[in-house]
């Protein structure tokens, strides 16, 4: 929310459980970990913070970025958080220690969008300088950038693993195939 506050709902009953304050700007991305006991979130305030889910109390901030953090995505198996920032960079952070693994460098404007495919062995990450990069998570090396007209504002990866949908500034949903130069998916 703008008001830098995250709510935690029951849906069943439309009860509010908890509110989690502590961000100081507006919150961008929520990512809850594959378990459901975490909650990470990504502020303008530069930050991601890692909450309880159970009694909402943060447990960690992780700094690092040196703009807004517009997406976060935590991994399949729930060891690694992937941002993405206005600083047009991603970062890794292991979610367990809560410090920064790696800075993935290659984008020249804002990352807004990031997401992880179910193997948890690659990231998408969409951004203003109108590219889709395809990173490798283990090594945090670029594998593939795909080039579109519009800047891209999301993207989000099929649970095939294959196929990457992403929008754009120009309202264009596009479609994306991950296809390796020998028939392998990347």
């Amino acid at each position: 929310s703008d008001d830098c506050i995250l709510k935690v709902w029951d849906l069943q009953r439309r009860l509010e459980l908890s509110t989690l304050t502590g961000h100081s700007d507006s919150i961008r991305s929520v990512a809850i970990t594959p378990d459901g006991t975490r909650i990470i979130s990504a502020s303008e305030d530069h930050t991601l913070k890692i909450w309880d889910l159970q009694n909402g109390v943060e447990l960690s901030t992780l700094t690092g970025h040196s703009s807004w953090v517009w997406s976060a995505m935590v991994t399949p198996d729930g060891t690694r958080i992937i941002s993405a920032s206005g600083d047009h960079t991603l970062k890794i952070w292991d979610l367990e220690r809560g410090i920064e693994l790696n800075t993935l460098i290659g984008h020249s404007d804002r990352v807004r969008s990031v997401s992880v495919n179910s193997e948890g062995t690659r990231a998408i990450s969409a951004s203003e300088d109108n590219t889709l990069k395809v990173w490798d998570i283990a090594i945090g090396k670029c594998l593939a950038t795909f080039y579109g007209d519009s800047p891209f504002y999301s993207c989000s990866i099929s649970s095939d693993g294959a196929t990457v949908v992403a929008g754009d500034a120009a309202g264009t949903v596009n479609f994306f195939r991950l296809v390796e130069g020998r028939g392998r998916e990347i």
